[in-house]
C-alpha cells in the first residue's frame, strides 16, 4: 500500500482501486438470496465516474492519510450513491430505463428486487464505515456525517423537494438549496469523510467545505446542461428527461447561457477555496475541472 507521502495515483488507477474494493465488499452473486445479491452488484459495479470515491481519496491524501485508510470511506459513499440511483430510477420516481449505459435495476430484475437492493446497499455502506481501520471517534464522526448527508437534511430531503417542485417555477435560491441537498450533500460528505479519516484540522476542513459546497452546485448545473445539450449514448442515461418531466433545472429557470456563467463562477469559487492548501489541493482542483468540463 502507498504511504501518505506517496503521490496520489491518477484517477484511472483510483477508479480501478475502488472497483476492486467494492467488488470485495459486495456479496457474491451466487450466495443466497442470489437474485438480490446479483441486483446489488449490477447497481454498483462496472461503470460510473466514481466522483465521490475520487473526492474521498483526494481529500484524505491531501490531508495526509494513506489510501488504505480511505478505502472504506470511498466505498461507503459510492454505495450510498448507488442505492440512491436505484431508487431514483424506479417508476414511482424518475421512471428511467437506462443508467450507466445499461438497463436500470428494476428493468434488469424487477421493482421489488430493486427496492430491496437499494436498501441493502445503504446498509452495507454503514457496515463498511463501522469496520474502517480508524480510531473509534473518527468512525463515529464519519457514520454521523454520512447518515446526515443521506437523510432528510440531505439527499432524501433534496429529492423530496425536487418531486414537489416538478412543474413549478422555483426562485433561484430555492433551486440552489434543493440541489445543495439532493446532489451537494453526498459530494460534501465524500470530502468530509476523507478529511475525517485523515484527522484534518478545523482550518483545512473549513476550506474543504467551501470547495465542496461549490463543487456540489457545479456538478448539478453541469448535469442540467448535459440533459439539454447531451445525448443518451454519451450520457449513459436518458437525455431530455428533465424537460419532458417539467423538472426544476438551472437552464429552465435562468437559461443555458446564464447557467454556463454560473458554472464558471463556481469554478472560481472552488479555486479560491483550495488556495490555502497549496500544492496539496492539486488533485481536488483537477476533479473540480472535471466536474465543470465533463461531457457525461
Amino acid at each position: 500500500m502507498p504511504d501518505a507521502g506517496a503521490p496520489l495515483p491518477p484517477p484511472a488507477v483510483l477508479r480501478a482501486r475502488i472497483e476492486d474494493v467494492l467488488d470485495a465488499a459486495l456479496p457474491d452473486a451466487a450466495r443466497e438470496p442470489a437474485r438480490l445479491h446479483a441486483a446489488m452488484r449490477h447497481a454498483v459495479l462496472g461503470g460510473g465516474k466514481r466522483m465521490r470515491a475520487l473526492l474521498a481519496y483526494a481529500t484524505g491524501h491531501a490531508c495526509g492519510a494513506p489510501l488504505d485508510a480511505l478505502d472504506d470511506a470511498a466505498a461507503a459513499v459510492e454505495l450510498v450513491h448507488a442505492y440512491s440511483l436505484v431508487h431514483d430510477d424506479l417508476p414511482a420516481m424518475d421512471d428511467d430505463a437506462l443508467r450507466r449505459g445499461k438497463p436500470t435495476v428494476h428493468v434488469a430484475f424487477d421493482e421489488a428486487t430493486a427496492i430491496l437492493a437499494g436498501d441493502a446497499l445503504q446498509s452495507l455502506a454503514f457496515e463498511r464505515l463501522a469496520a474502517a481501520p480508524l480510531p473509534a471517534d473518527a468512525r463515529v464522526a464519519m457514520l454521523r456525517e454520512l447518515a446526515v448527508a443521506a437523510g432528510s437534511a440531505g439527499m432524501c430531503g433534496g429529492q423530496a423537494l425536487d418531486i414537489g417542485a416538478t412543474g413549478t417555477r422555483m426562485p433561484l435560491l430555492d433551486l440552489e438549496t434543493m440541489h445543495a441537498l439532493k446532489t451537494g450533500a453526498l459530494l460534501r460528505a465524500a470530502v468530509r469523510l476523507g478529511a475525517l479519516a485523515a484527522g484534518a484540522g478545523d482550518a483545512e476542513r473549513g476550506a474543504l467545505d467551501r470547495y465542496a459546497d461549490a463543487l456540489g452546485l457545479a456538478f448539478q448545473v453541469r448535469d442540467d446542461l448535459l440533459d439539454v445539450e447531451g445525448d443518451s449514448a454519451t450520457l449513459g442515461k436518458t437525455a431530455g428527461k428533465d424537460e419532458a418531466q417539467a423538472k426544476a433545472t438551472f437552464p429552465a429557470l435562468i437559461g443555458v447561457a446564464a447557467s454556463r456563467e454560473r458554472l464558471l463562477a463556481l469554478a472560481a469559487e472552488m479555486e479560491a477555496a483550495l488556495a490555502p492548501l497549496g500544492d496539496r489541493g492539486d488533485a481536488l482542483a483537477r476533479l473540480a475541472r472535471q466536474v465543470v468540463e465533463r461531457d457525461h
